[in-house]
C-alpha cells in the first residue's frame, strides 16, 4: 500500500502541497489527476525519495522509500522519460540498471519482451521514438518485478496499439494484487483503466474515491474533473 498522510511542502512563502492525504491500495489502479502545477509531480517525487516534505509522510508499506531494503523489487517508477544515455543501446541501459540493483542479467531480455522492445534492444536510445522511450522506461521499472508501479503519463507518445496494450498490462498488474498509481492528463483513457481516482488542485486534494464516486452525477470523468477544478489559477 502507498499511504500519503498530511503531506505538506513549502518553498519559501509558496505552499506546493497542503495536507495531502490518500492511499493507493493493492489490487487496484489509482489515477492521480490535477491541472499543471497542481502538485502531482511534487507528491510523486516525495514518495520516491527525490524530494523532502516540510511535514507529513509518504510511505510504501509503512516505510519511507529511502529505508526500503530492496527498492527495485518493491517499487518501479517512471517519471521523466527513460533516463537512458542516448549513445547506449536499450539492452545496455537495462543491463546497467540490473547490475546496479543486483538483478539477474537474464531479467533484461524478459522485460524487453514484456514491453515489446526485443527487436529494438540493440539500437541506440538516441534513435528511439518517444513511444519507444516510454516502453524502455517501463522496462526499467519492471526489472525487479516490483509490488508497486508509479507511472507519470504512461501513455505519452504511444500509438493506439500501445495505449491499448498498456491499459491491459496495468489491469493485469492490479489483477495480480500489485499496487498501481498513475498520473495522466488523458482522462478518457484513465476512465478505461482506473478503479480509484484522486484529484489534486492547488496543492490540495479536492476529491477521492472510486471512479464512480468521483464522476458522481457528471457525464464523464473529464466533466467531473473540470467541475472540481473550476476557477483555479493556471
Amino acid at each position: 500500500m502507498l499511504k500519503f498522510d498530511q503531506l505538506t511542502k513549502r518553498r519559501g512563502v509558496a505552499t506546493i502541497l497542503s495536507d495531502v492525504s490518500f492511499e493507493a491500495r493493492p489490487g487496484r489502479v489509482t489515477g492521480f489527476l490535477g491541472p499543471n502545477g497542481a502538485g502531482k509531480s511534487s507528491t510523486l517525487r516525495i514518495l520516491l525519495g527525490l524530494d523532502s516534505p516540510t511535514s507529513g509522510t509518504a510511505l510504501v508499506d509503512g516505510v519511507p522509500f529511502a529505508e526500503l531494503r530492496d527498492p527495485l523489487r518493491k517499487v518501479g517508477a517512471v517519471l521523466d522519460g527513460s533516463g537512458a544515455h542516448r549513445a547506449r543501446t536499450g539492452r545496455a541501459h537495462l543491463r546497467w540498471i540490473a547490475a546496479a540493483g543486483g538483478i539477474p542479467r537474464g531479467r533484461v531480455d524478459e522485460v524487453l519482451a514484456e514491453v515489446g522492445l526485443s527487436k529494438a534492444a540493440g539500437k541506440r536510445v538516441g534513435g528511439y521514438s518517444l513511444g519507444m522511450g516510454r516502453r524502455l522506461a517501463l522496462a526499467a521499472a519492471l526489472l525487479g518485478d516490483p509490488e508497486v508501479l508509479v507511472l507519470d503519463e504512461p501513455v505519452n507518445g504511444l500509438d493506439p496499439e500501445g495505449i491499448r496494450w498498456i491499459r491491459g498490462f496495468l489491469r493485469e498488474r492490479a489483477g495480480d494484487g500489485r499496487t498501481v498509481l498513475l498520473s495522466s492528463h488523458l482522462m478518457g483513457e484513465l476512465s478505461e483503466t482506473v478503479d480509484d481516482v484522486v484529484v489534486i488542485d492547488g496543492g490540495r486534494i479536492v476529491a477521492q474515491g472510486t471512479l464512480a464516486e468521483v464522476v458522481g452525477g457528471h457525464r464523464s470523468l473529464e466533466n467531473a474533473f473540470f467541475a472540481l477544478t473550476a476557477g483555479a489559477v493556471r
